[in-house]
């Protein structure tokens, strides 16, 4: 959780794979990378076993992008698809059960505050839908309720991608599904009202239809959470397998859901807006 549990001895250095010295040469570490800067730096997500064309393992990517700072970041998650990404970053990952991965990450959270006082350790919950808001409902609203000091990130995919296709809370009514044969018959969750009804300090809607969009409302998210507590960010990452959205469709079905029913919100507290425009403009001058 930090460079130097990166940093190789340096009689061994020259012979470690390199992917590895890139990794610790020219890794996003140490300062803050944009998406305009991609292939300019060894990324901390690469290889990883989804499936081709998904939106989810785009979005996750982007994620790690937008960390303010990955040395000292953990994720958590739980069963799903985007674990099978995540658990493949060169950031540490928890894998939580099902129902616990907000509760998982209040502990790790306050166990970490206590651990480093000086040094600001973020913790990240990335999982999907399902686990998230129908199996971890209980924890997720409880931890927003309390303000604990992380974000929480959906990946919404509206469906149980990884278990065959059945409906979940995030999916649309009427859609018709796998295992869901006759169509979905509730409507989809607004989890963002359950947000805002936690007085959360930043939540946020978002399609991976404008890349550094989606780096920087991660990069928000994390550093209200520093200070705030709680804040949530919903992403829409289609499954285009239990939807049928052949591969070169995935990004043109993007565009369209996001422009009929899924686009851009950023709801942030007065508070946190004046610590966000703080900041950024710090990092204006830093780059001067």
């Amino acid at each position: 959780m930090s460079l130097e549990t990166l940093r190789p001895s340096p009689a061994l250095k020259e012979f470690l794979p390199i992917e590895y010295k890139d990794l610790v040469e020219h890794g996003p570490y140490g300062k803050n990378k944009k998406v305009s800067d991609m292939g300019q730096f060894k990324e901390v997500l690469e290889e990883h076993p989804m499936c081709a064309g998904c939106a989810m393992t785009l979005f996750i990517r982007l994620m790690f992008i937008g960390l303010p700072c990955p040395e000292h970041t953990v994720m958590v998650g739980t069963a799903g698809c985007g674990r099978l990404a995540i658990s493949q970053a060169s950031v540490p990952f928890i894998y939580g059960n099902y129902g616990d991965t907000n509760a998982v990450a209040s502990g790790l959270k306050r166990g970490l505050e206590l651990r480093f006082p000086n040094q600001p350790k973020d913790v990240v919950v990335a999982c999907g839908d399902g686990g998230l808001v129908d199996i971890g409902f209980q924890g997720l609203m409880h931890s927003w309720f309390r303000h604990e000091k992380f974000t929480t990130i959906m990946l919404d995919n509206e469906v149980y991608g990884n278990t065959g296709g059945q409906e979940s809370g995030m999916t649309n009514q009427g859609k018709v599904l796998k295992m869901a044969p006759r169509g979905k018959k509730d409507e989809k969750m607004d989890v963002i009202g359950l947000a805002k009804v936690a007085k959360l300090d930043y939540i946020a809607r978002v399609v991976p239809t404008n890349p550094a969009r989606v780096a920087r409302t991660v990069r928000r998210a994390v550093l209200v959470a520093r200070e705030f507590g709680s804040t949530y960010v919903q992403a829409y990452t289609s499954c285009n397998i239990e939807y049928s959205i052949p591969t070169p469709d995935v990004m043109k079905d993007a565009f369209e859901v996001e422009n009929e029913r899924y686009g851009f919100e950023e709801i942030i507290s007065d508070r946190a807006k004046a610590y966000l425009q703080e900041i950024e403009k710090k990092d204006k001058k830093a780059k001067k």
